[in-house]
């Protein structure tokens, strides 16, 4: 079968026509979580994935990182074919599994490590990364002696050291308390800032991904389709503290949470009609 036409190469990032099953709790049939979604990735901006629990989104960023293949559909890069492991891209997953029996500065440096940069240049560059993320002072510490914020700031760092040009991040502070979860974003925006990699951030809270995010992929329920595409256009720096002192932040929300709030009248129907033919 002939791979999808690339469409916009001047996108960092391009899904089309995605499509992806998993085997059926019962193995009889397979179960379409992803179901022809098409959408690109600007360069240099910060795009948001939002949807459902279980409609795919961890999936399409686990596609860009080479991890998972779609059933048919093709993810490209820069306009090359993701086909296999990408080391062009940094993953920060839900979880900072960071290395219990290594120490901070050596959870950081290990992707220097891999890449066979020299000791000196691996400690400089891990340590300067580590203070861009709050935590100089705590280079020797081990993981059970961070708190989650920390360890979580660990696992950006260690992803932002080897300089990619493409970060994908999978609900990264969903685990968090609220203010520790506000802190972590005010932190990503200004690193984002500072070097304007390309960033796409998976979430499920609709004022994290309005005030993070230049553009919201909204998908809909299981199988995923591409439900909406917004342009956020508040003002940066953002106020992650109080998302209403932002100018047009209530404009973005009611927006947003009109194409959400219609996806979830349809879920809960289709839960209804299900309860009612059973």
């Amino acid at each position: 079968m002939p791979l999808p036409p690339s469409g916009d190469r001047a996108a960092a990032l391009e899904f089309s026509s995605i499509v992806r099953e998993f085997p059926s709790p019962s193995g009889e049939w397979p179960l379409r979580v992803i179901d022809g979604v098409s959408f690109t990735v600007e360069r240099a901006r910060f795009t948001a994935i939002i949807g459902p629990s279980g409609c795919g989104k961890s999936t399409l960023l686990h596609m860009a990182a080479g991890l998972v293949a779609p059933n048919s559909g093709a993810v490209r890069q820069d306009g090359e074919l993701v086909d296999r492991l990408n080391r062009q891209v940094g993953l920060v997953p839900q979880q900072a599994q960071l290395l219990p029996w290594k120490t901070l500065l050596e959870n950081v440096e290990m992707p220097l490590l891999f890449r066979g940069v020299a000791t000196a240049e691996r400690r400089r560059r891990a340590s300067e990364t580590i203070a861009s993320v709050g935590l100089a002072g705590f280079e020797q510490h081990y993981p059970h002696q961070l708190s989650g914020g920390m360890q979580k700031r660990a696992s950006i760092a260690r992803t932002l050291i080897y300089r990619p040009e493409l970060v994908l991040m999978d609900e990264p502070f969903g685990a968090l308390d609220a203010q520790t979860r506000m802190l972590m974003q005010d932190d990503l925006q200004r690193l984002w800032g500072a070097d304007r990699s390309t960033i796409v951030f998976v979430t499920h809270d609709l004022n994290e991904a309005i005030l993070l995010a230049d553009t919201i992929i909204v998908l809909s329920r299981r199988p995923a389709r591409v439900k909406a595409r917004m342009s956020i256009d508040l003002p940066r720096p953002r106020d992650m503290f109080e998302p209403f002192r932002n100018r047009g932040f209530a404009e973005a929300y009611e927006r947003l949470w009109a194409v959400f709030k219609s996806e979830v009248a349809e879920e809960e129907a289709a839960a209804a009609g299900g309860a009612d033919s059973g």
